[in-house]
C-alpha cells in the first residue's frame, strides 16, 4: 500500500446541521461485500424510480466509495439537471466531478453548494482541495480556514489544511499542522498517513515510519517511507507532492462495475479520485 497524501471530507454535524450527504457517507457499509450487495438493491430502486432524490444521492455515494466515479457523475448530472437548487445534489455533484479531475467545473457547482447564510464545513473542505488541485494553494488555505471557523479542530480540515502549506512549500506549518491533526481523537488512518508523508518530507524518515506503522504492517511502512526517501534522493519532492494528492480516501476495487448508470456523453477518464 503506498503513502499518499488524501484530502478528505468530514462527517460530523454542525449545530445540529449535518448535510444529508455527510449522513449518507457515515452510514455506508465499510467491506467489499456490503457495499456490493448495497449497491445492487440501489441499483434496482433506482431501475424503479430514478426521480427519488434519496436513492440517488445514496446511490451516487455508494459508486463513488466503489470507485465507480464516472458512473457517479452520470448520475447526479441528471439530477442536479433536475434539481439545480438542490444543495445537496450539488455538493454530491462537485465532489465526484473532482473525483474524475474535472477541476473547474467541481469548483464552479461546489461554490453554489452553500450559501453565506448556511455555510457548510465540509462543502469549504471540499473547495479547499479542488482548489489545492488547481494550483491556488493561498486560496486553498482560506477555504480551509473557513471551515475551521465552522468546526474548530475537525481533523480531516486541519490535515487538508497542512497538505496545503506542503504543495505550497511551507513543511514546517505543514508539519505542525499535520501533528495537530494526528492527534485529535477522531483522526482516522488518512490523517495519521499524511503527517507521516509530511515528516519524511522533513526527513524525518524514522518518525514518519513509527507513524506509518499504527495503521500498516511493518514492511509496508518501511516500503513507503524509502519510496518517499528515494524520491527526495531524486530532486522530484515536489512532483511526487502533487503526484501523491491523486487520492482521497480507501476505495474497494472491484473486478466488475455496477450495471446502472451509464453516461449519454463520453465518459471522462477517472483522472482522481474524489474528495
Amino acid at each position: 500500500m503506498p503513502l499518499v497524501m488524501v484530502s478528505l471530507a468530514g462527517c460530523a454535524s454542525v449545530s445540529g446541521f449535518s448535510p444529508l450527504g455527510e449522513q449518507i457517507s457515515a452510514s455506508l457499509p465499510n467491506d467489499e461485500t456490503g457495499l456490493r450487495r448495497y449497491s445492487e438493491e440501489l441499483g434496482r430502486r433506482y431501475d424503479a424510480n430514478p426521480a427519488d432524490r434519496q436513492t440517488v444521492l445514496i446511490y451516487a455515494a455508494v459508486l463513488r466509495k466503489l470507485g465507480q466515479t464516472a458512473q457517479a457523475v452520470a448520475l447526479l448530472q441528471r439530477e442536479a439537471a433536475s434539481n439545480p437548487e438542490d444543495l445537496d445534489v450539488l455538493g454530491a455533484y462537485g465532489k465526484a466531478l473532482a473525483d474524475v479531475g474535472r477541476y473547474q467545473e467541481a469548483a464552479e457547482v461546489l461554490s453554489r453548494a452553500h450559501t453565506p447564510e448556511r455555510p457548510n464545513w465540509s462543502i469549504l473542505s471540499a473547495q479547499g482541495s479542488v482548489a489545492d488541485r488547481l494550483g491556488d494553494h493561498a486560496q486553498a488555505q482560506g477555504f480551509y480556514e473557513a471551515a475551521l471557523k465552522i468546526m474548530p479542530d475537525e481533523a480531516s480540515v486541519l490535515s487538508n489544511l497542512g497538505l496545503s502549506y506542503a504543495l505550497s512549500r511551507d513543511l514546517e506549518r505543514a508539519e505542525d499542522t499535520s501533528r495537530r491533526a494526528a492527534q485529535l481523537p477522531q483522526a482516522d488512518m488518512r490523517v495519521r498517513q499524511n503527517y507521516a508523508l509530511i515528516l519524511a518530507l522533513r526527513g524525518k524518515f524514522s518518525e514518519a515510519e513509527d507513524i506509518a506503522r499504527r495503521d500498516l504492517r511493518p514492511e509496508e511502512a518501511a516500503q513507503n517511507i524509502a519510496e518517499i526517501r528515494a524520491s527526495i534522493a531524486q530532486s522530484d519532492t515536489w512532483k511526487a507532492l502533487r503526484q501523491a494528492q491523486k487520492d482521497n480516501a480507501p476505495r474497494v476495487n472491484l473486478s466488475t462495475s455496477p450495471r446502472r448508470p451509464t453516461s449519454a456523453t463520453p465518459t471522462p477518464p477517472a483522472l482522481r479520485k474524489g474528495l
